[in-house]
């Protein structure tokens, strides 16, 4: 006897009227445009809430570097390796943006309660791809398994079952806490209150997102709060549109209770100057030698020729080598 999908799941649907649900214009349904979502008092409120717990899920930063420093266990350099594979495997499976962050917030809140063992590097990595199972069992509808996920030049392979080991370590040194609170929670937010009508949001969130994972390798902005770096990368991505370059630290002060225009603008900067030093220079244009010959200078002698077609080989092949192209071609 055949059970239809329809009997395999009666039993969890619940009891509500169908009709209620799917309804499109019941007068007990409230419609609201997304500029009055943003308006509710109950998505004030929860910022404010957001901004007020935001700090149970920072690292210090001052006593963080400090121990990075005293410790030598892990240097900033490691800890920018470690952070820059976390962002490859990120690119590379199409991971959310949110799942990086909480890699890279996993791995400080572990090194600033433990310290890992100096051995050649490889504990760096294994608690990178720990932390980076972690977040994507959290935020990821599909994982890949632990040994697909150890790709993009990972200096070291480890056998799923000592992942596994760490990923428990990990869970109790972060005390089973692995929701965080970071900046992607405000950009939506904020993003509205410079463009309440909704025409820029998505390349206000879009491109704000963008600059919050280039800056994730740097260690200076773990002294900002997430809803200041959410602020700042805002006006970074506000200064890219013309009609909104006029906004400043001091707007964003005025779009909730507990951000402060002096953080703003201090964040703002940095950001300003990462992207500064980060900026690819233009390489100096290097144009082919041409050679120039005359006609008399074609004619050799026997012995001329057999020694320029036998030296001729390497002159190419060093040619090659130095990446110039061969004008006879």
């Amino acid at each position: 006897m055949s059970v239809s999908r329809s009997d395999c799941f009666s039993d969890l649907l619940c009891g509500e009227d169908s009709s209620i649900i799917f309804s499109s214009g019941g007068e007990d349904l409230m419609e609201c445009s997304p500029e009055q979502d943003f308006l509710m008092p109950e998505v004030q409120e929860s910022i404010a809430g957001l901004i007020e717990n935001e700090r149970d899920f920072m690292v210090p930063c001052s006593d963080y570097i400090e121990k990075l420093q005293s410790t030598q266990a892990i240097d900033a350099s490691t800890r920018a390796d470690s952070v820059a594979w976390i962002l490859k495997v990120q690119r590379f499976y199409g991971f959310q943006p949110l799942t990086a962050f909480l890699s890279v917030n996993y791995f400080d809140r572990f090194l600033y309660s433990r310290q890992l063992p100096k051995m050649n590097g490889w504990p760096a990595q294994l608690l990178s791809v720990a932390c980076l199972s972690l977040a994507a069992k959290v935020e990821e509808p599909l994982v890949p398994s632990l040994l697909d996920l150890q790709v993009e030049g990972a200096k070291f392979i480890f056998e799923p079952r000592n992942i596994l080991r760490m990923e428990l370590v990990v869970l109790r040194v972060l005390d089973w806490r692995l929701q965080s609170i970071s900046p992607f929670s405000f950009l939506s937010f904020f993003a509205h209150k410079i463009d309440p009508t909704g025409t820029n949001t998505g390349f206000l969130t879009s491109r704000a997102t963008e600059i919050i994972l280039s800056n994730i390798q740097e260690t200076s902005f773990l002294e900002y709060r997430p809803s200041c770096i959410a602020a700042a990368t805002i006006l970074c991505a506000a200064n890219d549109l013309p009609h909104f370059s006029l906004v400043t630290a001091q707007h964003a002060e005025s779009w909730c209770d507990g951000l402060h225009k002096d953080q703003i603008n201090s964040c703002h900067q940095l950001m300003q100057q990462t992207a500064s030093a980060n900026r690819p220079r233009k390489q100096p244009k290097v144009l082919p030698q041409l050679r120039v010959t005359t006609r008399a200078s074609i004619t050799w002698s026997d012995s001329s020729s057999t020694s320029f077609s036998s030296s001729s080989p390497y002159k190419r092949r060093k040619l090659n080598n130095s990446l110039w192209v061969d004008n006879d071609k």
